[in-house]
Parts: structure tokens; C-alpha cells; sequence
């Protein structure tokens, strides 16, 4: 089974198996394959081996008990995909020195507007979005909710219930059914997938359209539905999936194209958009827009420079002053049920802090509570997804099924435990309504008597944006029962981790902020004694914790926190307990979203090397054979290579005639090779045309389609004629590659190829006399399951 799906991959031509490194690992001994391009019929032979793994065949990630030990495939949904590393290097070859000459000033300014404009249209088209999600949202879920209300006052108890399981398995089910038929790649919150982009991994349709269409409505209708999820993490893919539409001039499958945005042909300009998406997705979900910007630095992007922090800035600013324009006017009444609710933004500036020692024992109690909760989350989190791709993989409609059991469930938690909770005497002195009467608000009446609410009711009852107003509302101390934040902490705990993984988008902030505020709210009553803080801000600090122990983030939660409660005076406080809770759970283990990276297969490059690395040398992971071809090529061995390999880099070498010995003269991407051969621009003699290649091709013929639309060696129809001629590689040969020498240490190797987003890094030999290249090193390479593969001793170094 395993083969068989390996021989699709092959014919699918996937994986990123750019690596034309050489050498036996195991004895250190380099030795180069250097092969004839005569001879490369055996190819065909070396395909069957391009795992790199020994000849062994691939193991799916995530799946079962298996283990990945390859980074050429990864999960996107629950389907196994090839993956690609996307080329951040600019390309210094002939044709891209040509064009930059012949740019004028006035092309440059075009540029640069051009930039400028993209990230106002990411800002405005995320702003939209988010109101229409927030609006949908409050609408859907308010409208359902106050049907629910009205036939429980009517003392219509089971049909109450039978309408709000139907309402919420309906949205579900609904929900589901576009995941799993349309965009796999839409479940989860997407934010693992974007951060794995945005670190140089290209995997299959994470942020095609249909991705953002599924995500979009999915998350409407699944937060609707009343799981325990929010929207703000997928309005961070949502965000990036616009900024990628926008970025690569459109979608040339759904006939929605924009040629005037060529000069965006490249992965470098679009990853600096995709993470202004990023920073636009936070800002529409939580109204915080340095959050926003802190979240796309500290969380998302991989790399940082100060002009991609004016960008980001800009387009959270722009989503902000969508969200504000729209909010004043929704508060005229024209938005149906969408009120103060949605777009999330609690303030309890009222409530003045004033701490001491005692409270300051307190607020550490919550943040060692928060990391070792946190961390239990994430393991169980772990645990649960591993058991749903069991099920995910089957077919689509397990995947609905398992969509539609967690809804009922869910009902029946929300539904059903209120029951047992007890009748509260409605609070006097108070401005709002109690018990409500519209189906909107703090206090629901449920099953109780006039004058009376039921206290768990109004937190399973609500949307979950009313209900994280009512935790952290310092209003009424006693407004829950003790007995009811437990058992909602409880419930929200569990629910949250076994929602998690099933196919809707489904984010995490709303379910950690819903169990942080409920438990933080009950550690402040239990402390009440002895604390002079309010109930409200330890809901707060609750939150806060809780974000800490399973994001692993401080800086941008900090800020997240302090603009959606408007409280400043917080700082210090929410400073102190995400330190601690982060310091805690990295006891642990990762965050949540290294987690599901890890778990997924994407391989995610860190900043820093593993202190196995600096015992092997760059030379030790390079594997064969090397494919390198001549500065003038027979174009047969060209489609050969191409044919019968998934290299994405190949090495230029120049020989005499045409050097006085032989020499790297740099390497050629095969997109490029690919455009070439279409171009048929060939000559009958070994001979230098690249005078000719560049009066032909421009720059922009070489530029990187979107996702998914670049050329294939199928689609070049090349004669048995052709085959014998010849083709110059000098133009389209990025003569500038970054090279390391084979004895750097392999540690020093990775940040070097980390530090400046490559693809493809060259090994050259140290002693002279010898082929001038040993090999190619990728991303595969430093990946721990390939290292480990050759070494399995260093081991115990890790």
C-alpha cells in the first residue's frame, strides 16, 4: 500500500526532492557521481529511490502510530501531499541583471506603489471579511438562540432542545460537508500551515481559493453551530489565503486573473504580503491592531526586516478603520442582532488595580495553573488528533460523521448541564434586564421562575463572545456560583480538545481564553479573601495564563490582551503571568501550533541548530547521485533529467572549450529549464547563443506562476531531432549561488541556510583537483528524520 502510493506520488512528479547532494554519509568518505549527460538513461532508475531514505519507502506523518521520516510529504487536511520549498533567493541570473538595467525610475516608483496598494486592498478585502463573519455570526447564532429562549419560556423543554441540537447539527453538518468535499486544507485554524509557509514550505493548496471560500463560510457556519471554536484563528488564514489571491495576480483556474500584478511573480514579494495577511487576520478577529503586527513578528513570519514592519502596520491600521466605520454603523440598528457583540472588545477599565504582596502570590498561582494546564492541553490535543486522522482518512463522510457526533455532544453539554445548576434571585440595582427576555444578554431565565436566572445557562447559551464578556465583567462578583465556573471550566476544557481536529475551521484562542477566564474567575472568588483584585481582572490574568501555557507567545498576547480590554493599567500583571506560564509549560513540552507543524510533516526549519549538528560537517548529509549538466546542454539529457528526477535545482558546470578547466558556474532552477525548452530555442552546434536566449525571453517569461499553474515536463513536446541539439544555460544560470565549504560544520551550515531563506545551498570541495561541486544541500537535509536516518548514534546527542 505504502508503494503504491509512493509510484502516485512519483507520477504526480510532488515532492522536494531538490537535494543533488553527494556523499556516503555513514564513513565520511565524498566521493562525486559525476555522470555523463550522454548517459543518463539510468535515471529512470535512480527515480525509484529519490526518498533519499536508503531506498526505503516513505511513511506518512500523523497517521496511526506511523512516523515521518521524510520532509517530502506532509498532512494539508487529512490528505497526504507532496511538498515544495519556495524560492525567497532572488535569482541573479543574465535575464534578471538585463531587466534590472532596463528598469527606468518611473518603473521603480510603479513598484513600489504597487506594494503599497496590495496592502491596502489585504486591509480593506480582511476588514470585510471579519465584519461579515462577525455579522453572520451574531446573526446565525442570535436568531437560533433566541428561538431556543422563547420555546423554553414557554415551558416547551423538549422541543427546545430538538430545535437547538437540529439548528446546531444542521450548521455542522453543513460545515463539514465543505471541508471534507471541497477544501480539506480549510479545517483546523490554519495558522501551523501559515507559519509553515511563511518559513519556506510550499504545501499543497494551504492557500488556494476554494481554501479561502471553505474557510470563510465554514467558520460562520461552525462557530454558528455552537462548537467550542473560534474564528479567530482562521480569520489569520483567511487573511493570508486573500493576501496570496491578491498577490499572485488572481486565480487563472476560477478565470479571475490581474495581469497588471507581474511585478509580483516571485515568492520573496509575495511571502512579505501573505504576512501583512497574517497581521490583517488578527486585527479583524480581536480589533487589535499592534497585536496584530506583534502576532505576524513574533508567531507567523520568519523573516523580519523594518520595511515589511511599515507594511504590516499599514494594513492592520487600514482593517482597523474598516471594523471601527463599520461597527457606528451597526449601532444604528441596521445589522439585525448584531449589536455590541462580535468583533470582540471587553472593557473593564472600571475596575482600577491596585496589588500588593498577596495579590502578587496570586497572580503567580495563575500562571504556574496556566502553563501546567496548557501544556495538558496541547499533549491532549496531541492525542486526539492523532485519533481523528484514523478516522479522517477513511472518507468524507467519516469525516462528516465525526463532525456531527461532536455537534450532539456539544448540545447535549450546553443544553443539558444547566439543568442542574440552581436558581438564582436576579441582583438589584442593576441597569440590565433579568432575567432577559429578548435572548440576548447576562442573565438567562432557562428553567427558572420569574425573577430568577440560571447562571449556566448564561455562559453555555451564548455566543461565545458574550460569553467571555460576562467572565470578565467586574460588575456583579457573585454573579456565577462557584460549583458553575468549574464545571464550565470543566466542560469547555474537554470540549475544546476534542473539537479541535474535526473538519471545520476552528480556531483556538476562544476556546484557551473561555477555560482561562472561567478558571481564572474562580481562583480570584476563592482568593477573594485575601486579594484586593477584582474578579473581572483575575478572569483576565486567567486568560492570559492560559494563552501563555498553550500558544508559548508573550509579547503579542500581552498587547492582544490590553487592547481588547482597554486597560493599560494591566500591563504589568499580564506581563508577570505570561512569563511564568510560558516559562512552565516549556517544562512541558512546544506550543500548540509547533505541535500540530511537527505533527503534520511540514518541515519547519528553527532558528537555532540541534547540538548534534556540530559533530558532522556539511559533507556528511549530502546523498546522490549529483545531476549537474554543462554551461551548453544536449537538450535529450535536459528532458531526461527533468523526466526522470523531482530535482528542483541543478548545478551548471563549465568545461573546456568553454573554461580553461571546469568550474561552477552556478545553478539552474527547473521552472526555468522548463520555459527554455518550450521557448525551443536550441542550435544544431555546441555553441554559446545566450545573445540570442536574451533578445527572445524576458525576465517575466521566467517568473513564478501561483500555486499549483507552473509548466511540466509533460507539457514540453521536444522531437526526436531536437533532442540531439543543443541549448546555452548561461543566460537563465543564477550565477551567484550561495556556497559553503564541505567541511563547515553542519550546524553552522543550517543558520546560515535559515538566516537567509534558501533553497538551495552548494557544498564545494576543499582541496583543489577535484569536481567543482560535491553536492547540493535543501531543507531535507537538515531535518532531524533524514540526519537521524544516517546517524542513528547521534541520537543521544539530541
Amino acid at each position: 500500500m505504502e508503494r503504491e502510493r509512493e509510484s502516485e506520488r512519483q507520477k504526480d512528479g510532488g515532492g522536494d526532492i531538490e537535494n543533488d547532494g553527494v556523499g556516503e554519509g555513514r564513513d565520511g568518505e565524498h566521493h562525486l557521481l559525476y555522470e555523463r549527460k550522454e548517459n543518463l538513461s539510468n535515471l529512470s532508475n535512480f527515480s525509484q529511490h529519490s526518498d533519499r531514505d536508503g531506498g526505503s519507502t516513505i511513511r506518512e506523518p500523523l497517521l496511526r502510530s506511523r512516523v515521518n521520516t521524510t520532509s517530502q510529504i506532509a498532512i494539508v487536511g487529512a490528505n497526504v501531499c507532496p511538498i515544495e520549498s519556495l524560492d525567497y533567493e532572488i535569482i541573479e541570473n543574465e535575464l534578471f541583471k538585463q531587466d534590472w538595467r532596463s528598469r527606468k525610475k518611473v518603473q521603480i516608483y510603479q513598484y513600489v506603489f504597487l506594494k503599497w496598494t496590495l496592502a491596502l486592498l489585504i486591509g480593506l478585502s480582511t476588514g470585510l471579511v471579519g465584519f461579515f463573519n462577525n455579522l453572520a455570526v451574531e446573526n446565525i447564532a442570535g436568531f437560533k438562540l433566541l428561538l431556543t429562549t422563547n420555546l423554553m419560556m414557554k415551558h416547551r423543554y423538549f422541543l427546545g432542545f430538538a430545535t437547538y441540537a437540529g439548528v446546531n447539527a444542521f450548521l455542522a453538518i453543513c460545515a463539514g460537508a465543505l471541508c471534507a468535499f471541497i477544501a480539506p486544507a480549510a479545517a483546523g485554524s490554519g495558522i501551523p500551515e501559515v507559519k509553515a509557509y511563511l518559513n519556506g514550505v510550499d504545501a499543497h493548496s494551504i492557500l488556494a481559493p476554494s481554501t479561502l471560500f471553505v474557510k470563510i463560510f465554514g467558520s460562520v457556519l461552525g462557530v454558528s453551530a455552537g462548537f467550542v471554536v473560534g474564528k479567530e484563528g482562521p480569520m489569520v488564514h483567511t487573511g493570508a489565503c486573500i493576501a496570496n489571491l491578491l498577490g499572485q495576480g488572481g486565480s487563472r483556474k476560477y478565470h479571475l486573473t490581474w495581469k497588471w500584478l507581474k511585478y509580483f511573480k516571485n515568492d520573496r514579494d509575495r511571502r512579505d504580503l501573505i504576512t501583512c495577511g497574517a497581521a490583517a487576520g488578527v486585527t479583524a478577529a480581536f480589533r487589535a491592531p499592534v497585536g496584530g503586527v506583534l502576532f505576524a513578528l513574533e508567531e507567523a513570519a520568519t523573516w523580519w526586516r523594518s520595511a515589511l514592519l511599515w507594511r504590516t502596520f499599514f494594513t492592520s491600521a487600514v482593517v482597523a478603520v474598516v471594523l471601527r466605520a463599520f461597527i457606528q454603523f451597526c449601532r444604528s440598528g441596521k445589522c439585525g442582532l448584531f449589536g455590541q457583540g462580535g468583533l470582540i472588545m471587553f472593557d473593564i477599565s472600571s475596575a482600577v488595580p491596585v496589588y500588593n504582596t498577596k495579590d502578587l502570590l496570586a497572580v503567580i498561582l495563575i500562571g504556574v495553573l496556566g502553563g501546567v494546564l496548557g501544556s495538558l492541553y496541547n499533549y491532549l490535543v496531541d492525542k486526539v488528533l492523532r485519533t481523528y486522522s484514523i478516522i479522517n482518512e477513511r472518507s468524507r463522510s467519516f469525516k462528516v460523521l465525526l463532525v456531527l457526533c461532536i455537534s450532539l455532544l456539544t448540545s447535549c453539554c450546553a443544553y443539558g448541564l444547566p439543568w442542574f445548576a440552581t436558581c438564582t434571585p436576579c441582583p438589584t440595582g442593576i441597569t440590565e434586564e433579568c432575567p432577559v427576555k429578548n435572548g440576548s444578554g447576562n442573565y438567562k431565565i432557562f428553567q427558572c421562575p420569574p425573577g430568577h436566572y440560571n447562571d449556566l445557562a448564561s455562559l453555555f447559551l451564548n455566543t461565545n463572545d458574550d460569553t467571555i464578556r460576562n467572565l470578565f465583567s467586574p460588575k456583579n462578583d457573585h454573579e456565577f456560583y462557584l460549583s458553575t465556573l468549574f464545571v464550565f471550566f470543566v466542560a469547555i476544557y474537554f470540549l475544546g480538545i476534542v473539537t479541535y481536529g474535526i473538519a471545520v475551521p476552528s480556531g483556538l484562542f476562544i476556546p484557551v481564553i473561555l477555560a482561562g477566564a472561567s478558571y481564572g474567575r474562580l481562583v480570584g472568588r476563592l482568593l477573594g479573601s485575601i486579594s484586593s483584585l477584582d474578579v473581572g481582572l483575575f478572569a483576565v490574568l486567567g486568560a492570559a495564563s492560559f494563552l501563555g501555557g498553550t500558544m508559548r507567545m508573550t509579547v503579542s498576547l500581552c498587547v492582544i490582551l490590553l487592547e481588547l480590554t482597554n486597560d493599560l493599567l494591566m500591563l504589568p500583571l499580564t506581563m508577570f503571568v505570561l512569563l511564568i506560564s510560558k516559562t512552565v509549560a516549556d517544562c512541558f513540552n512546544k506550543g500548540v501550533y509547533d505541535q500540530i507543524v511537527k505533527m503534520k510533516g511540514l518541515p519547519f526549519l528553527e532558528a537555532h541548530a540541534e547540538p548534534y549538528m556540530r559533530h558532522l560537517v556539511a559533507g556528511d548529509v549530502c546523498s546522490g547521485p549529483l545531476i549537474s549538466f554543462s554551461g551548453v546542454e544536449k537538450v535529450g539529457n535536459i528532458v531526461h533529467a527533468l523526466k526522470y528526477t523531482r530535482h528542483n535545482g541543478f548545478p551548471v558546470i563549465d568545461e573546456p572549450p568553454f573554461s580553461d578547466s571546469p568550474e561552477l558556474c552556478g545553478i539552474v532552477l527547473r521552472s526555468h529549464l522548463l520555459v527554455l525548452l518550450k521557448g525551443k530555442n536550441f542550435s544544431k552546434h555546441r555553441a554559446l547563443t545566450g545573445s540570442q536566449i536574451l533578445r527572445r525571453f524576458h525576465a517575466f517569461d521566467f517568473a513564478k506562476p501561483g500555486s499549483g499553474k507552473g509548466p511540466k515536463i509533460e507539457d514540453v513536446d521536444i522531437s526526436e531531432e531536437e533532442m540531439e541539439m543543443f541549448v546555452d544555460l548561461h543566460p537563465i544560470t543564477n550565477t551567484s549561488p550561495y556556497t559553503v565549504v564541505e567541511t563547515m560544520s553542519l550546524a553552522k551550515a543550517a543558520v546560515l541556510f535559515h538566516a537567509l531563506g534558501l533553497r538551495h545551498l552548494c557544498v564545494v570541495p576543499k582541496t583543489p583537483g577535484r569536481p567543482p561541486i560535491v553536492g547540493i544541500l535543501t531543507r531535507h537535509d537538515f531535518m532531524h528524520e533524514h540526519i537521524l536516518g544516517l546517524y542513528p548514534h547521534m541520537a543521544h546527542h539530541k
